[in-house]
């Protein structure tokens, strides 16, 4: 089962902090969506909003066209599967998996067949009968998200449920998560502060910032095309150069890098790592003293300063056959299209 859910003026306040300011999200049915975002940007808060945990001071919540706005949690086509997997210990999968549809008034048969489908689905059906502490960390996230899905929501609302495995088990699960979404159907609301994580399953990150909605779309177009600043930052790393509008262009210190924009006054261009190389096509940043060079495996993490902007200090992405040393000069440039310009108040 799924559905869409819109929010539209959405405001809520824990006494004088005002922690949702305004949010307007229309999510499709069967959309994987992402809430992202720092601690404290409201994305927690706006989740617990959707699963009825908490009431909002103004605004209102449809799924499936209903308003839920003040509709208890249980009485609400939604499920919420938290960090913590709370999974009973004494049951087995099978009964952990069943607890949600016995609650409803399933019978044994009936509900031991439905764990059972969602424990293969999840690709622990061979570990039925086994107890939650005799599984590892990944093991367990699985059957919390099968035992999720048992009830059936219309939507599936995931609280940083990844935040506790490792970064290989978390990246391994990233995948399963979109597979098992993609065979389900089911709406998946999911709140990160890791972009990564956002960027592997989401087909729209919402990126939220002091309670507002800073940007939103799919994960491309937020990380090559930011709509403000603070989403360029917060997705990915970034370069900032400062700069100015003027009549002819966006001046930097290594030249202009595109038409014209209004307001003329200053501005940040902003350029990710990765953009800059040392092929000698674009726009020519010109020697650049090495001051570290780090190895990743699929590039070379450095920082260099360029002559033209000594007080820079600019961090390129290299292939990972360049390795230069502390002290080397490199020729950099980057194409103009690379550079994401936004005004800055003066």
């Amino acid at each position: 089962m799924t559905a869409p859910v819109t929010l539209s003026g959405l405001n809520h306040r824990f006494g004088p902090f005002h922690a949702l300011k305004d949010i307007e999200l229309a999510i499709e049915a069967g959309e994987y969506v992402t809430l992202l975002g720092p601690s404290g940007c409201g994305k927690t808060t706006l989740l617990s909003v959707l699963g009825g945990f908490i009431e909002p001071t103004e605004g209102q919540v449809l799924i499936g066209g209903r308003d839920m706005t003040r509709v208890p949690p249980a009485k609400r086509p939604t499920t919420t599967m938290f960090q913590d997997y709370a999974l009973f210990p004494h049951m087995s999968l099978r009964d952990n998996v069943g607890f949600g549809p016995r609650m409803a008034g399933m019978g044994r048969a009936a509900r031991h067949e439905r764990a059972d489908r969602l424990l293969d689905l999840v690709g622990l059906a061979h570990l039925a009968d086994k107890r939650p502490h005799e599984l590892s960390g990944g093991q367990r996230q699985r059957v919390a998200l099968a035992r999720a899905l048992a009830v059936e929501p219309d939507v599936l609302l995931l609280d940083e449920p990844l935040g506790a495995l490792d970064l290989k088990l978390r990246r391994a699960m990233q995948d399963e998560l979109k597979s098992i979404q993609r065979q389900v159907g089911t709406t998946f609301v999911h709140v990160t502060h890791d972009q990564e994580e956002a960027m592997a399953i989401a087909d729209r990150i919402v990126v939220m910032n002091a309670g507002r909605i800073e940007d939103q779309g799919p994960p491309a177009r937020i990380y090559r095309e930011p709509a403000t600043l603070f989403a360029a930052d917060f997705m990915g790393e970034m370069n900032h150069i400062p700069a100015r509008i003027t009549v002819e262009g966006v001046e930097t210190p290594f030249g202009l890098v595109r038409q014209a924009l209004r307001p003329a006054g200053r501005a940040m261009a902003c350029l990710r790592p990765e953009a800059i190389t040392t092929s000698g096509a674009g726009l020519q940043i010109g020697p650049a003293r090495v001051r570290d060079v780090a190895f990743f495996g699929t590039h070379a993490r450095a920082h260099l300063v360029p002559e033209a902007a000594p007080d820079l200090t600019l961090v390129a992405h290299l292939p990972p056959d360049i390795l230069p040393a502390p002290g080397d000069i490199l020729t950099l440039s980057a194409p103009p299209e690379a550079f994401r310009i936004f005004p800055v108040e003066e």
